[in-house]
C-alpha cells in the first residue's frame, strides 16, 4: 500500500490540505474491500499518490475559481463508520408513482444496505451489484473498466475517491439488452453528531453495444450532521447503446456534496444526463463526456434551485473527439437570498471532429439583490466544418408578467411560483423519461412551497 508523502504541487493546489485525509487513509486502508487484488491496490496507490501531490484545489485553480473548498480544511472529516445498524425510512425516494418496487440499490454514508435494496425486474444477464460484492463476484468485469475514464491525474477529488474507493453501484447491461424498469440508486447521508463524516462512493455503469438503461440517482440527507460525499461515477456507453442517467440532489443544509461523472460514448451511442440540484450547503456536480465514435450523441443538462447561503457549482466538459457527433446542454437556475451559483461549461472540438453540432445554454433567474451567479461558457474549436453555439443570460422576474397574474386575482407568492415553474420548464423538458420528469417537477414545486 502507498505511504503518506507530500510533494510540491502545481499552482492552484494546496497539498497541505491533503494531510488529514491521508492520515485517515493510513488508518482504514487495511479494511478496504478487495485488498487481495493487486490491480486494485495499484489503482488505490495511484489515487493516493496523486492526491498527496496535489491536495485540494484552491481558487487560484481556474476550474475552481468560483468555488472555495477552504471550509473542508477546518472540519476534520473522518471516514464513515462501518456499522450493522439499519437506517429506517418512512418512504424511500422513488420516481415510481404506482407503488411498485423495482430494481434499487441503497447506500447509507457510502455503504451498501442489502435489506433496503432489490434487483427485482431485471432481465436475465443484467448485473446490478454493489462494488464491494462485485470485487468478489465479478472481479474481471470491474478490473476491465474501473479507473479507465475517471483518471486521477489532474483531478484531485477523483484521486481522493480512488484512494478510498470501497463501495458504490455497479451496473452491467449486456449487448442488445433493454432494461425496461427504471434502476434507482439511493444515497443517504446521515453522519454522526460526534464529528463530521466523509465517504467516497464509486459507481460504474457499463452498457454494451445496442443496450439501453434508465438510471435515477437520489441523494438525500437525514438529520443535520455535517457530511462530505465525494462521489465518482464512470459510464461506458457502447456502440448504438443508450444510457439515460438522471440525478436529484436533496441533501441537508450541513452537507458538502462533490460529484464527478465521466462518460465515454462509442459510435452511435447516446448518453443523456440530467441533474436537479436543490440541497446541500456546498455542492459541485462535474460532468465530463467524451464522444469517442462517429454519430455519438450526448445531452448534459440540469436545473438548480438554491437559497439562504447555499453554493452550487455546475461544471461540464464535452469532448468532441470524433466527427459527426452532437451535444446539447440546457441549464437553468433559480437563486434566492444570499445564495451563489456557478456554471462552467466547456465544449472542445478536436481537429478531426468535422460535422460537429454543439449547443450550450445557461440561464439564471435572480430572486434577490444579494443572489449571485458566475457563468463561464467556453468553446474551443480546432475543426472548420462545425456548428457550435453557446450563451449565458441572467435576469429577474418580469414585473409585467407578475402584474398581469396579480391583476387576475392570483396572490403574489402563487404568481411568483408560476413564473419560476415556467422558467424551469424548458430545462425539465430535456428529461426524456416522463415518470422521471414528473417526479423532478414535484421536487421543484416542493422547493417553491417550502419558503
Amino acid at each position: 500500500m502507498a505511504t503518506t508523502t507530500l510533494t510540491k504541487a502545481p499552482r492552484g493546489y494546496d497539498p497541505a490540505a491533503a494531510k488529514p485525509f491521508l492520515e485517515q487513509f493510513d488508518r482504514v486502508k487495511d479494511g478496504l474491500p478487495g485488498g487481495g487484488l493487486s490491480w486494485l491496490n495499484d489503482l488505490r496507490s495511484q489515487g493516493h499518490n496523486r492526491f498527496a501531490a496535489l491536495g485540494l484545489p484552491t481558487v487560484k485553480n481556474e476550474s475552481w475559481r468560483y468555488t472555495n473548498l477552504r471550509a473542508l480544511d477546518k472540519l476534520a472529516f473522518q471516514p464513515a463508520a462501518v456499522t450493522g445498524e439499519a437506517v429506517r425510512f418512512d418512504v424511500l425516494p422513488t420516481v415510481r408513482t404506482d407503488g411498485t418496487n423495482g430494481p434499487r440499490l441503497v447506500f447509507v454514508d457510502g455503504r451498501f444496505r442489502a435489506e433496503l435494496s432489490s434487483t427485482a425486474g431485471l432481465p436475465a444477464g443484467v448485473e446490478l451489484l454493489n462494488l464491494a460484492d462485485a470485487l468478489t463476484r465479478k472481479p474481471d468485469l470491474v478490473a476491465e473498466h474501473l479507473g479507465r475514464i475517471a483518471a486521477p491525474d489532474d483531478q484531485p477529488l477523483v484521486a481522493l475517491n480512488t484512494a478510498f474507493l470501497a463501495d458504490g453501484p455497479v451496473l452491467h447491461v449486456p449487448r442488445g439488452v433493454t432494461v425496461d424498469e427504471t434502476i434507482e440508486l439511493v444515497f443517504v447521508s446521515v453522519g454522526t453528531e460526534a464529528q463530521p463524516t466523509a465517504f467516497h462512493p464509486r459507481g460504474l455503469i457499463v452498457a454494451e453495444a445496442e443496450s439501453r438503461a434508465v438510471i435515477v440517482e437520489h441523494h438525500v440527507g437525514l438529520g443535520s450532521c455535517t457530511t462530505l460525499s465525494n462521489g465518482v461515477t464512470e459510464v461506458f456507453v457502447g456502440a448504438g447503446a443508450s444510457v439515460h442517467h438522471y440525478k436529484v440532489q436533496r441533501e441537508h443544509a450541513e452537507a458538502f456534496h462533490l460529484s464527478h461523472t465521466a462518460a465515454k460514448v462509442a459510435g452511435k451511442g447516446i448518453y443523456d444526463n440530467f441533474i436537479l440540484t436543490i440541497g446541500a450547503k456546498l455542492s459541485r456536480n462535474e460532468v465530463n463526456s467524451v464522444l469517442d465514435g462517429e454519430d455519438g450523441d450526448t445531452h448534459v443538462s440540469g436545473a438548480y434551485m438554491v437559497r439562504g447561503g447555499q453554493h452550487v457549482d455546475t461544471t461540464t466538459f464535452i469532448d468532441h473527439a470524433k466527427p459527426c457527433c452532437t451535444s446539447r446542454e440546457v441549464y437553468k437556475g433559480v437563486i434566492d437570498d444570499q445564495a451563489r451559483a456557478v456554471f462552467q461549461g466547456k465544449i472542445i472540438v478536436r481537429p478531426d471532429a468535422q460535422k460537429t453540432d454543439g449547443y450550450q445554454q445557461n440561464r439564471a433567474l435572480l430572486l434577490s439583490d444579494t443572489a449571485e451567479i458566475d457563468a463561464k461558457p467556453e468553446l474551443e474549436i480546432y475543426a472548420d466544418d462545425v456548428k457550435c453555439s453557446h450563451g449565458a443570460t441572467v435576469g429577474e422576474l418580469d414585473d409585467d408578467q407578475l402584474f398581469y397574474l396579480r391583476a387576475r386575482g392570483i396572490d403574489k407568492d402563487t404568481a411568483r411560483g408560476l413564473l419560476i415553474g415556467a422558467f424551469l420548464s424548458e430545462a425539465l423538458e430535456e428529461i426524456a423519461e416522463e415518470s422521471v420528469r414528473d417526479a423532478f417537477q414535484s421536487y421543484v414545486a416542493n422547493w417553491q412551497n417550502a419558503r
